[in-house]
């Protein structure tokens, strides 16, 4: 290993720690209710692994838990898992063009909400090697949780286990308040996201639309108001090929 890739793979530790420690404590909860749903430790464990995804894990469970089929199953993971073909999309504009095709799907295979933001938020090109660092302790993190909530979820309260998965909500905001200090247009577009979100999932309760999942709901709201962001305050900015210190 390479100097300048051993630097990018202790920066992708060095961030992904604080999402290992959310995922552990959401995974957490996550365990408890696939055990719920009557499905073993080793079950929920592979789920965590392969699935990377707490909104489609916990719909999975449900699903699981009132006996669906498969081609429901999968479906519903289609749907509310689509928007990490948007951050794939957006993190393949940063890595170098001469990526190989196995680099790529490494750094797929690990791509999450939390991981795409912290990615995103490298002002250099982003190396592998980074990612790698960042999956090296968000994904235990996520699958330790899910395997100790399956196995000993029960020791613990329902309100202590609930109050776990406030962890994550703290970790977003960690990442979303420097760059909206900083920029008053990624604040702007912070607010609004967050008020249309709000406006967004109310319609969708007050009026039945049940076609509109959460998955299709960050999807739409995403492409539309990055679309709007990008139109009225265009940013060039190049990428830089230095290795960060």
């Amino acid at each position: 290993m390479s100097n300048d890739t051993k630097q990018w793979f202790i920066r992708g530790l060095r961030d992904g720690l604080p999402i290992g420690l959310g995922y552990f404590a959401v995974a957490f909860a996550l365990g408890i209710q696939a055990s719920g749903a009557g499905m073993t430790a080793l079950q929920s464990t592979l789920m965590s692994l392969f699935n990377l995804t707490s909104a489609g894990e916990a719909a999975a469970i449900a699903l699981i838990g009132a006996g669906t089929t498969y081609v429901e199953l999968a479906f519903t993971q289609l749907v509310i898992n689509i928007r990490y073909l948007l951050m794939s999309c957006a993190l393949s504009q940063k890595i170098a063009p001469d990526t190989s095709f196995l680099h790529r799907l490494l750094i797929g295979y690990g791509v999450t909400d939390e991981i795409f933001a912290v990615s995103m938020a490298v002002s250099d090109r982003l190396s592998p090697a980074y990612s790698y660092g960042a999956i090296a302790v968000a994904v235990p993190g996520w699958t330790l949780g899910t395997l100790l909530g399956a196995v000993l979820g029960n020791v613990l309260p329902a309100r202590a286990t609930g109050a776990l998965g406030v962890a994550l909500y703290a970790m977003f905001l960690a990442i979303i308040l420097p760059p909206a200090r900083k920029s008053k247009v990624i604040a702007g577009v912070v607010a609004i996201s967050m008020l249309a979100s709000a406006l967004l999932t109310l319609a969708v309760e007050r009026l039945s639309l049940t076609f509109l999942t959460e998955g299709f709901r960050i999807v739409l709201l995403t492409v539309l108001i990055s679309a709007v962001a990008a139109w009225l305050f265009p940013v060039v900015a190049p990428h830089s090929e230095e290795v960060p210190s």
